[in-house]
């Protein structure tokens, strides 16, 4: 039996989270458990209560307000401490198809990846505002030309991660994670592919992103990260050896 933990980070997210939670399938296959659970990063309207009433396993608050790269490193603290095979990541926005949450781990499943990022671009992406669409394309190719590996989405909000992936991932900023784990996991040795997933537009509530924030914020964390000299990981799958 592989234990899935699916963790929503959610700030402010009344008007989403519970028909988000709904879109979750609890099951998956014979095989697998499923659990949710949210990441509060200190909403202040009822995230939290609509949450818990839309029956999330636990529901983990942060007094204040964090960012969403602080959020999502404590999801995958919080998964290894519920003792996951696989933590899923995916936005709490309705952005993301929670009903494509097995598409995303059976490449994991079946020991084919350690990572596994949603592509809308591989997808669809119908709706996306221009400006959203030209920064994706940006920094999915700033990503690319820095891995030199092609991405299709770096900025994807729906992500699976292997056991491994979870203990060894490192965000090193607090605003955001979406190019910093990317860069840190596969240079680290780790086997990362994209699958389509279908996106719609947001509709309600409103996206913490700030153009002059963001690119304050995520350029310099990007240049901190590829300073740092990774560690790759090694594993052992059956007679052969991997980094």
């Amino acid at each position: 039996m592989k234990k899935v933990v699916v963790f929503l980070p959610a700030y402010n997210e009344e008007d989403c989270i519970v028909e988000m939670i709904q879109t979750i399938p609890r099951t998956m296959s014979p095989d697998v458990e499923v659990k949710i659970i949210v990441i509060d990063d200190g909403s202040k309207d009822k995230t939290v209560e609509l949450a818990n009433r839309a029956g999330v396993d636990a529901v983990y608050q942060n007094e204040t307000n964090q960012g969403l790269g602080a959020a999502v490193r404590q999801g995958f603290q919080r998964c290894l401490e519920l003792g996951a095979d696989i933590g899923v990541m995916i936005d709490a926005d309705l952005e993301y198809p929670g009903r494509q949450i097995p598409d995303v781990i059976q490449p994991i499943l079946d020991g084919k990846a350690d990572y596994v990022m949603g592509s809308r671009f591989l997808g669809t992406i119908e709706g996306m505002k221009v400006h959203r669409r030209l920064g994706n394309y940006a920094f999915t190719l700033l990503q690319s030309i820095l891995l030199k590996r092609w991405i299709h989405d770096g900025q994807s909000g729906m992500r699976a991660f292997s056991k491994e992936v979870l203990q060894e991932a490192e965000i090193i900023h607090d605003y955001n994670y979406a190019q910093v784990v990317t860069l840190n996991i596969v240079r680290k040795g780790f086997r990362m592919i994209e699958i389509p997933i279908h996106y719609q537009v947001r509709k309600k509530g409103e996206s913490f992103i700030k153009f002059k924030a963001y690119m304050s914020s995520v350029l310099p964390a990007i240049y901190r990260e590829m300073r740092r000299k990774p560690i790759p990981f090694t594993k052992s799958q059956g007679n052969e050896e991997w980094t």
